[in-house]
């Protein structure tokens, strides 16, 4: 790992403090960094280049303003994180009567804030949480996780650790993701802080992605013992999904541009840690403002915002059997633009193909994957659904 700058609970709280105060742009009426919360006309194009094998959505529950899903090691319920602060479960369906967990009493929800994301530990015993708390900052909490006499999950709250307390200054770009990689560590994605442009307190080439000084703008990784952080990749705008290939270990990062280009970027596994990925020097290929970046890694593949995109969701790479000609692909969607594309890799790490599936979600705002490999989309509109081979 490059960089070894590590923050206790305690640490990252008061470092940030000092955040609130700096000088920050406005956010224009062009920084559209999007989901959870914010809505768009779903913009869709023509389905050119789809692969021989299509695919189709069937409708599993209709859960509200969903924004994370996942599962739990021995247990065939898909679980979903609602953005208002609860964790529902689902099962054959229908959705359970009782949340798995209600922090809504704690969560400050709406535009880009809320219960942005959750996993469980390998081994079932946990909960991870990642919310916007009643102050407006990050928070990341581990709860114990039980079997319930119905089979299904269940927490106990008097469990609650606090393992990270991050200041933000501005209500978007809080990134989300919480997912356990192939290492075992627990990983967090972190936006820039808000705003536009990244205006924030770290020195030439400019902003908090840049700055070794703050834990914005970065993937991290999570203390699950002692609590804290410490940077696993910078310069990123707002990674709002990124995940593991179940597969290869390689890591997916969708991050979420400014005005004109959406990114996704793939690291193999063995370089997972230890990258720069650009912002706010450049924003997907081109440079967004002065400055120099040697050795900076950039996307697989961009999307323009002339294409109606605005917010990439970052998926998975499909590793599940009932879509054959879809295995190693992998899948993704953007906000305004809701058709589900794929894409494909060389040997190299370049991008060999990319297609649309032929089908579109309204306001997609992540993807789940279950323990066999299959995969799904959420709509914050419409709730969860399952990518399923055509009819």
């Amino acid at each position: 790992m490059s960089t070894a700058l590590r923050w206790s609970l305690g640490a990252v709280a008061v470092l940030v403090v000092g955040l609130v105060a700096a000088s920050v742009a406005p956010a224009s009426a062009h920084d559209r960094s999007r989901p959870p919360g914010f809505r768009h006309d779903l913009v869709r194009s023509a389905n050119a280049g789809v692969p021989k094998g299509r695919i189709r959505l069937v409708k599993i529950a209709p859960v509200d303003t969903a924004t994370a899903m996942a599962v739990r090691e021995g247990d065939d319920t898909i679980y979903v994180a609602e953005q208002e602060g609860r964790v529902v479960a689902v099962r054959d369906g229908e959705i359970a009567d009782e949340p798995v967990l209600d922090l809504r009493e704690r969560v400050t929800a709406g535009g880009e804030q809320g219960l942005l994301g959750f996993t469980f530990s390998p081994d079932g015993d946990h909960m991870y949480v990642h919310f916007t708390n009643e102050d407006g900052n990050t928070q990341v909490e581990e709860y114990a996780v039980d079997d319930g006499p119905d089979g299904l999950a269940r927490v106990d709250r008097s469990s609650r650790r606090d393992l990270v307390q991050i200041r933000d200054r501005e209500s978007n770009h809080n990134g989300g993701q919480l997912a356990f990689g192939p290492d075992g560590r627990l990983y967090l994605g972190m936006g820039d802080g808000g705003g536009a442009g990244d205006q924030g307190v770290g020195h030439a080439p400019g902003g908090n992605a840049q700055s070794d000084d703050t834990p914005l703008g970065k993937i991290l990784i999570v203390d699950t013992e002692e609590g804290g952080v410490e940077i696993c990749d910078k310069g990123l705008r707002n990674p709002w999904r990124f995940s593991f290939d179940r597969e290869t270990g390689d890591l997916w990062i969708g991050d979420v541009g400014q005005n004109e280009w959406e990114e996704i970027t793939r690291l193999p596994a063995d370089e997972a840690c230890g990258h720069n990925l650009g912002w706010n020097v450049f924003e997907g290929r081109e440079q967004f403002r002065p400055g120099q970046i040697d050795d900076h890694v950039e996307p697989v593949v961009v999307l323009s915002h002339d294409d109606g995109n605005c917010s990439v969701i970052g998926g998975y790479v499909y590793r599940g059997r009932a879509i054959p000609e879809l295995e190693g692909w992998y899948v993704f969607s953007d906000y305004c633009n809701g058709a589900i594309r794929a894409l494909r890799v060389d040997e190299d790490g370049k991008l060999a193909r990319r297609v649309r599936l032929g089908a579109s979600v309204d306001s997609p705002s992540s993807f789940g994957e279950d323990a066999d490999g299959e995969l799904y989309v959420l709509s914050q509109s419409d709730g969860l659904f399952k990518i399923e081979p055509p009819s």
